[in-house]
């Protein structure tokens, strides 16, 4: 086995371990929010926005491990969800501006989760054009 196949294996596992304790670290966080939220007997907007932004993580997790990729769409809906939670928690102590700092930040990530939308969907419409030139060319 030659060096460079050793270093790719290193690399394979320890990106495959790392996500592996993520995945164990948000399991973990989300046993101890619901266990917290049955202590104070009270579930708060932001307590359902936090565990949303922990079964994301996990599908994330899930998608790498089932793809080997992870849609770059996932993370831009977790930062969304973050920043919303964010606004939730600190609205009451923030000041108005900040508040449209931070739901600008969210109109940017959804913009841009659009546009990887579309870059997905016009890569797929010129793989499937290009399947159907080839399969005409075959058939001449």
């Amino acid at each position: 086995m030659n060096e460079g196949n050793v270093v790719q294996k290193f690399i394979w596992l320890s990106e495959r371990a790392i996500l592996l304790l993520i995945a164990i670290a948000t399991l973990y966080a989300t046993a101890s929010e619901i266990v917290r939220i049955i202590d104070v007997e009270v579930v708060n907007l932001s307590d359902l926005f936090l565990l949303f932004i922990y079964a994301e993580v996990l599908g994330m997790v899930a998608s790498f491990y089932s793809n080997n990729r992870i849609p770059v769409t996932l993370p831009l809906i977790i930062a969304m969800t973050a920043l919303t939670r964010m606004i939730i928690l600190q609205s009451k102590d923030l000041n108005a501006i900040n508040i449209i700092y931070e739901a600008s930040g969210i109109l940017i990530l959804a913009v841009a989760a659009y546009i990887m939308t579309l870059k997905d969907k016009i890569s797929l419409d010129k793989l499937l054009l290009r399947e159907k030139v080839e399969d005409t060319e075959s058939e001449d």
